[in-house]
């Protein structure tokens, strides 16, 4: 047994794809349970329930609506349903850990975990891990791709049906938002970066001072004046050797160990409010292994270690 301070986990599937050109992350969900988190997080000594998936409609039902943002209507909706049960879930006292889908769905989890601490006159930070900044607004996004803008959402650029979910925006302070890890950015979304005022650390970053040093750093920032931190893990972040099923896999991401490490750091300092793990792709993947360590992560996340 690893200590562990036991948590009531609540999983709560959301198997959007229509984020995304490439089709297969809706599986997501599907590939992560098959992996065992439910179990493998039991074992931990955690309370688990499934709370199943939220009903998402997929592009062969629907029009694909404005070019610039492509199904928003519908990932809207579908995100504003995910952060009333991500509320509701805190409200009960459990923790959500949110299986994607692609990056969309995190608006609906920063929503609802942003209005459940607001309410009680708190603020949240956020830790963005993604090889991507995901902070396209629906003028500057070269594919019309909505899973390019939840974090501009999430801060208030737009698109604004999106970032009015709850009637409030932005979610994050700037200064409480943490990017990590990324490596591949639009040249227009550069601008929205500076513009949003947020920190971030590149793959340069950790390369040149390592995991523990970003992470301590990262941390800090997202800690700071807030009642803890949301985490939002793009798979795509880990280097395509460790993580092949992925939407988007950029070469020179996080080697296996340094997504463990990061992971592990996060769980030292204690103060997760909320997880989540996307773009899983079973439909490209090698046998489940990205699924699989999805699980992983999210095991060290809850507080596995290794003695």
């Amino acid at each position: 047994m690893n200590n562990v301070s036991p948590r009531k986990i609540r999983v709560i599937g959301v198997p959007l794809d229509l984020g995304q050109s490439r089709r297969g992350v809706d599986m997501g969900p599907s590939a992560v349970r098959v992996a065992g988190l439910e179990a493998r997080l039991e074992a931990l000594g955690h309370v688990v329930e499934d709370a199943g998936n939220i009903a998402v409609a997929i592009p062969e039902q629907k029009k694909e609506g404005h070019p610039n943002a492509k199904y928003l209507k519908e990932i809207t909706a579908t995100c504003t349903k995910h952060a009333e049960l991500v509320l509701k879930t805190l409200e009960a006292g459990k923790t959500p850990v949110v299986l994607g889908g692609d990056h969309s769905v995190a608006v609906g989890t920063v929503a609802g975990v942003s209005e459940f601490l607001r309410r009680q006159n708190q603020k949240l930070g956020l830790l963005w891990i993604d090889a991507h900044t995901d902070i396209n607004t629906p003028e500057s996004s070269p594919s019309g791709n909505v899973h390019g803008m939840p974090l501009a959402a999430i801060m208030g650029l737009g698109p604004p049906e999106l970032a009015s979910i709850f009637g409030f925006s932005p979610k994050i302070a700037p200064e409480n938002c943490v990017l990590v890890g990324v490596r591949d950015i639009d040249a227009a979304e550069k601008e929205n970066v500076r513009r949003a005022g947020i920190e971030v650390y590149t793959m340069r970053d950790i390369d040149e001072r390592g995991m523990r040093a970003v992470m301590e750093e990262a941390l800090r920032a997202a800690g700071r004046g807030t009642a803890g931190y949301h985490v939002s893990l793009d798979m795509d972040w880990v280097d395509p050797e460790d993580a092949p099923g992925v939407g988007t896999p950029v070469r020179g991401g996080a080697t296996y160990r340094e997504a463990h490490l990061a992971m592990e750091i996060i769980a030292d300092h204690g103060r997760l409010t909320s997880f989540e793990i996307v773009e899983v792709n079973p439909v490209i993947d090698e046998h489940n292994r990205t699924a699989n360590l999805a699980v992983e992560l999210t095991l060290s996340v809850f507080g596995k270690k290794i003695l």
